[in-house]
């Protein structure tokens, strides 16, 4: 985690770096676009001890904000940021020795949990992008850290917490159904890959995956706490419209 913790103060550097030194070198771009994203969020946290699971599923979306600052030979560089609201979490997979769900013996049902936690999230990326620009389609990758603040949370259950059936469960651990979130801030490295098409009289039109890694645990990991590791891992899909605020005037940028 150290590692990744450099890696992390490595690329918040190389964007504000980026920032600063924008259009310097290359065919200069002044471009800035508005607009909104939304899309679906798979989620999970990644527990030492470890905590079975399968994905948490939750929607995701806000505000989205681009500056283009030059084209560089064929890569079209901008920054990309966005200002979310994201339903993360995890989903428990309760299973017995014999990888059957665990049946509650008090309702006699497969008992299911998961908890939901409701984050305002800021990732700010470093975007290269390669082929059109005004109209026509380009394909992008991007790269760059993301921030989250801790909103509120929501369990969902089909039994009552001091009812549940451990017995049977192959994976015991439980604190985490009781624990309410103790690192209410949050970072990481999120990275997409995307397709944009682009008109001048309509605006852009995005579609990406993305993959975001936590740095950052949501409880409290020292030796006399009881994880030692408890990140977010989330895969997103979402599309994006952003509308032109102004732009660089260049009748040859295609």
């Amino acid at each position: 985690m150290n590692k990744m913790r450099k890696i992390f103060v490595l690329l918040t550097l190389f964007m504000a770096c980026h920032l600063s030194l924008e259009a310097q070198v290359g065919e200069h771009r002044n471009d800035f676009a508005i607009g909104v994203n939304g899309g679906y969020v798979l989620s999970n946290v990644s527990f030492v001890p470890t905590v079975s699971q399968t994905f948490h599923g939750g929607l995701t979306g806000g505000l989205s904000y681009r500056y283009v600052c030059e084209k560089y030979f064929k890569s079209i560089c901008s920054i990309y940021g966005e200002i979310n609201f994201s339903q993360i979490g995890w989903k428990e997979e309760i299973l017995d020795i014999e990888d059957k769900p665990v049946i509650n013996q008090e309702t006699g049902l497969e008992e299911q949990f998961q908890k939901t936690l409701n984050y305002i999230q800021f990732p700010i990326m470093a975007r290269l992008a390669w082929g059109r620009e005004r109209k026509g389609f380009n394909f992008f990758f991007q790269v760059g850290p993301q921030f989250g603040l801790y909103l509120s949370e929501k369990v969902k259950s089909n039994f009552e917490l001091e009812k549940r059936n451990v017995d049977d469960r192959v994976n015991k651990i439980i604190e985490q159904d009781t624990m309410k979130v103790e690192n209410k801030f949050d970072y990481g490295i999120a990275g997409g890959l995307g397709l944009e098409y682009s008109h001048p009289k309509v605006g852009h039109f995005i579609i990406e995956g993305r993959y975001y890694y936590g740095l950052g645990n949501i409880y409290h990991d020292s030796k006399r706490d009881f994880f030692g590791r408890s990140n977010f891992g989330n895969i997103v899909v979402k599309l994006t419209y952003l509308f032109d605020i102004f732009r660089t005037k260049n009748d040859k940028i295609k």
